[in-house]
C-alpha cells in the first residue's frame, strides 16, 4: 500500500514573494511544496548560485519539503502558454524548452529535489501544415537531450505530465512516450484534473498508471458544455452527443456554431449564397434541424471580463489553429457565457464552464471539495496499485484568493489521506 504526501503548487501563491509562499505552505501543514518556474517569482535565469544556497537554506529551517520543480509551460510568454514547446518544428524555439527543462533539473540538483517535470505541449497549425514533420520524433529528441543533463549517479527524475488537449493527453499515451523514450529517469507525472477530463473510466486510468508514477497533481473540477473548436473540410465529422462544435471558416474569418439548440453564424456580413448553402449543409449533416442566425461579430463584447481566466484556459486548450483563430474566436466564447453584445441582442447563455476535453469535464482547476471528483476513489486506486509520493495542489486560478484555496485544499483532502 502506497502512501501520499500532500503538497502545494508556488504556481498558486504567486502574488507573494517566493520565501513568504514557501512559509506560508509551510504554516498550513503540507508536508511538501512544489517549486513552480515563474517570470516573476522564481525565475531559473534571474537567480544566482547564491539565491538559490539562500532558498536552500531557508527551506531547511521549514518542516515542509521541497516536492518537485515545475518547469511551467506559462514560462516563456504568458499570453501564449505552452510555446515554444518540445514540438514546435522551429530549431531555436525547442532549444529554448530544452534549456528551460535543464535549468529545471539544474536548480532540482541545487535545492536538494529528485523530480522535474514539463509538458508535451500542442500540435499547432503549422504541424497542420507540414505533415510529413513527425511530432513524436521531436518530443523523443527533446526529452533525450533533457535527459542528458541527469548524472548516472543522482538520483533525479524527469516526469512528463499528460494534460488535456495536448500532444500527450491521456494517461495511456504518457505510458507509451515512457517506452519511446526507454530510459529508468523518464516516468510519469500523473494531474487527477487532467485524468478526470480525459478518462472516460478515470479512476481505473489512474489504476493501471499507478505503477509508473512518481508525482501527482491534485485540483478539483466539473462537467461543462464541451465545445470542439475546428476548421470547417470536407469530410469532416461532427458528433454532438460527444460536443457541440464551434467551425472557423478561414476565408472569411468567420465562425458556425453547430449546437442543436443554438445555431449561429458569426459574421461581419450576410453569408454569400454559396457560404449559406455549406452551413445548411454542416448543420443537416449534424442533425440540427433548426435554421441558423446570423449574429453580427463586429457587435460582441471584444474587452475584459470575469470570465478572461475561463475563456483563455479554453482557448489554449486547443490544437491544430493558430492564436490568432483562438484569439479571434474569443468575443464569441464571451458572448455564448453570457457577456452581452454592443448591438442589445440577448445572449444565448451557457451556463457551464467551457470544455475541450475527452470527457465533457472542465479543464479549469477547483479548489478541491468545489468540483465533482472523487478524491476517495483516486487516492485509493493510486495507493492500493503502488503509487507513493507527493500529490501537490495546484490551483494557478486561484491565486487572488490563494488563502482560501491553501486552508480549504488541506482541509477537504486531509480526510482522505
Amino acid at each position: 500500500m502506497g502512501r501520499i504526501q500532500l503538497s502545494y503548487s508556488t504556481f498558486g501563491l504567486t502574488n507573494l514573494g517566493f520565501n513568504e509562499a514557501l512559509s506560508e505552505v509551510d504554516r498550513a501543514g503540507y508536508e511538501g511544496v512544489e517549486i513552480s518556474f515563474h517570470r516573476r517569482q522564481f525565475n531559473p535565469y534571474n537567480l544566482s548560485c547564491a539565491d538559490l544556497d539562500a532558498i536552500r537554506d531557508h527551506l531547511a529551517a521549514l518542516r515542509v519539503k521541497p516536492a518537485c520543480v515545475a518547469t511551467a509551460s506559462h514560462f516563456f510568454t504568458p499570453s501564449r502558454p505552452h510555446e515554444p514547446s518540445l514540438l514546435t518544428l522551429d530549431l531555436a524555439g525547442r532549444k529554448r524548452r530544452w534549456d528551460l527543462i535543464r535549468r529545471g533539473i539544474q536548480v532540482a540538483r541545487h535545492l536538494n529535489v529528485n523530480l522535474v517535470t514539463f509538458g508535451s505541449g500542442f500540435l499547432r497549425d503549422d504541424h497542420v501544415a507540414n505533415p510529413s514533420v513527425d511530432p513524436m520524433e521531436l518530443l523523443v529528441e527533446g526529452i533525450h537531450h533533457c535527459l542528458a543533463e541527469i548524472r548516472s549517479d543522482e538520483d533525479i527524475t524527469l516526469l512528463i505530465e499528460p494534460e488535456p488537449g495536448m500532444y500527450i493527453e491521456t494517461l495511456a499515451q504518457g505510458l507509451a512516450l515512457m517506452d519511446a523514450v526507454g530510459s529508468p529517469k523518464f516516468r510519469l507525472h500523473i494531474d487527477i484534473c487532467h485524468a478526470y477530463c480525459s478518462e472516460l473510466d478515470y479512476i481505473s486510468a489512474l489504476g493501471r498508471a499507478a505503477p509508473f508514477a512518481r508525482y501527482l497533481h491534485i485540483s478539483d473540477a466539473r462537467v461543462g458544455y464541451n465545445l470542439k473548436l475546428m476548421q470547417d473540410c470536407s469530410g469532416m465529422e461532427i458528433d454532438l452527443d460527444f460536443a457541440s462544435a464551434l467551425v472557423y471558416f478561414q476565408d472569411t474569418a468567420e465562425f458556425l456554431l453547430v449546437d442543436r439548440e443554438r445555431p449561429y453564424y458569426f459574421c461581419n456580413q450576410t453569408p454569400s449564397p454559396a457560404r449559406a448553402q455549406r452551413l445548411r449543409e454542416i448543420l443537416n449533416h449534424s442533425g440540427v434541424s433548426r435554421p441558423f442566425v446570423c449574429i453580427d461579430y463586429s457587435a460582441l463584447f471584444a474587452g475584459s471580463t470575469h470570465l478572461d481566466d475561463e475563456i483563455f484556459t479554453y482557448s489554449i486548450s486547443v490544437p491544430r489553429l493558430s492564436y490568432d483563430v483562438l484569439e479571434r474566436a474569443a468575443p464569441i466564447l464571451a458572448w455564448l457565457r453570457g457577456i452581452k453584445s454592443t448591438s442589445g441582442v440577448i445572449p444565448a447563455p451557457v451556463n457551464s464552464l467551457l470544455a475541450n476535453t475527452l470527457t465533457g469535464v472542465a479543464h479549469f482547476h477547483e479548489i478541491p471539495g468545489e468540483g465533482s471528483l472523487d478524491f476517495s476513489a483516486s487516492f485509493r486506486a493510486l495507493t492500493e496499485n503502488g503509487f507513493s509520493g507527493f500529490g501537490s495542489v495546484e490551483l494557478y486560478h486561484h491565486v487572488g484568493s490563494w488563502k482560501k484555496a491553501l486552508v480549504d485544499s488541506h482541509t477537504h483532502l486531509s480526510r482522505f489521506l
